[in-house]
């Protein structure tokens, strides 16, 4: 892609926007809470053995240039826009969650002499022990990190980056500035930002709609309930138990997809791949989804052919994905490694659309072209979490639009014959039969 021109212009006046504001809201939390007497502290027993490492004050410093640095990547103004204002959105969370969940940090730190006991000095003259969870270093790393990683393509290179970033990450605790809970808050709040604010695509709570389908109503109440019993339980069990806040917010945001976002909440891409913000938010609730796609196939995880060389199956695994020509995927919350087995980006189509939700008439109809174009020129996989619901259902709409069946009735099925698993809801049906009835 070309870089588009005016963009170093456009990176400065963002870092003329956001280094007054950062330092000003930064400090203004920091000396106002210093100023409270309710301050407490979150610490496990485990972090009185971690280390204090002088020479880690050189890569937690470093985050400042690489903050600068990071403008000078964007290749649109749309990209340089949503990482500005990603990384606005951070130091407003940030800032926000130290003003009303106060945190102190309470290691005493030695006197330290030499290079390192001068930046830790100057460190200590701006920054007191107060603004905490969640981390905005590490908020502001995830965001960075993100788009140097998504920029930088040599594989030493990249190398370079991971270990860098990385060795950020882990500075915040070896130089004793942040107590653990810091940290885990910390990259959840960047990829909350990252979310919002995706670096191509649609902005997700632009698309938010409540759902009109009573059973997207019905799933998402389900997810909350999940959300709420684990949220509880980690609250109950404190320590360890805390790590069930990350499945309870994964639950969330799933319900949130059902009740508003619908399947562009899981920001699966035109590469088969989910955001990088999805996959770590959605990580729990994704391995769930994936095991539980393998356990309910795993004795017939192949395809099964339909007709003509169209096939209906899984979600495929790199091996089983390379037998095919071409893939036509209906799932939002998987992703598929088609794009490292088919020969051309243009032989793998993404069609998102929600688990046990049957796809509406226009996606059935793009489906239908979708495999129409592909068949053609070799076995075509069409697929879904388990191939048995959305996937057959785009099957059954290429059946008809392409004239291999008269009705919807025969098409269904022509499709158990095939693959008698098969399970097409009323919902389902009476899409297809919209389509039947189309001129």
């Amino acid at each position: 892609m070309a870089r588009e021109t005016g963009l170093i212009r456009r990176g400065i006046l963002w870092l003329l926007l956001l280094g007054p504001f950062f330092f000003l809201s930064y400090g203004m939390a920091n000396t106002y809470t210093a100023g409270r007497e309710d301050i407490g502290s979150l610490v496990f027993a485990w972090e009185r053995q971690m280390p204090l490492w002088p020479w880690t004050i050189i890569p937690y410093w470093s985050i400042d240039l690489l903050y600068g640095l990071s403008f000078l990547l964007p290749r649109s103004r749309s990209e340089m826009d949503r990482h500005a204002l990603a990384l606005l959105t951070a130091q407003l969370i940030c800032v926000a969650s130290f003003l009303f969940w106060p945190l102190r940090f309470t290691f005493e730190r030695p006197e330290l002499s030499g290079l390192f006991g001068w930046l830790f000095d100057v460190l200590m003259g701006f920054d007191k022990p107060y603004n905490q969870a969640p981390s905005l270093h590490i908020a502001l790393l995830v965001i960075i990190w993100t788009m140097f990683a998504r920029h930088t393509q040599h594989p030493a290179w990249r190398w370079v980056v991971h270990g860098w970033m990385g060795l950020i990450g882990l500075s915040v605790l070896t130089t004793w500035q942040h107590h653990f809970i810091d940290v885990p808050t910390g990259a959840l709040a960047g990829f909350v930002c990252l979310w919002l604010w995706p670096h191509s695509g649609p902005l997700p709570w632009r698309q938010a709609r409540l759902a009109q389908d009573p059973k997207r109503w019905r799933l998402a109440l389900r997810y909350g309930l999940g959300t709420a019993v684990l949220t509880l339980l980690a609250m109950k069990l404190g320590g360890g138990g805390l790590w069930l806040l990350w499945p309870a917010l994964s639950l969330l945001l799933v319900a949130l997809n059902y009740a508003l976002f619908g399947a562009a909440g899981f920001q699966k891409g035109a590469d088969g791949r989910l955001s990088v913000a999805a996959t770590w938010l959605l990580a729990p609730y994704l391995l769930c989804a994936w095991v539980n796609s393998r356990l309910w196939t795993w004795r017939h995880p192949q395809a099964d052919e339909v007709a003509d060389g169209v096939y209906l199956g899984r979600v495929p695994g790199r091996t089983e994905a390379s037998a095919f020509a071409a893939i036509v995927d209906l799932s939002a919350e998987l992703p598929c490694p088609a794009m490292t087995t088919l020969e051309t980006p243009q032989d793998y189509q993404s069609l998102p659309t929600l688990d046990l939700i049957a796809p509406d008439r226009e996606i059935l109809q793009k489906a239908a072209k979708a495999i129409e174009h592909h068949h053609q020129q070799g076995p075509v996989l069409v697929c879904c979490a388990l191939g048995y619901s959305r996937s057959a259902s785009a099957v059954a709409a290429w059946l008809l639009l392409s004239g291999h069946c008269t009705s919807a009735s025969q098409a269904e099925a022509l499709i158990r014959q095939a693959r008698p698993g098969v399970v097409l809801h009323p919902a389902h049906r009476l899409v297809l039969h919209n389509l039947e009835a189309q001129p």
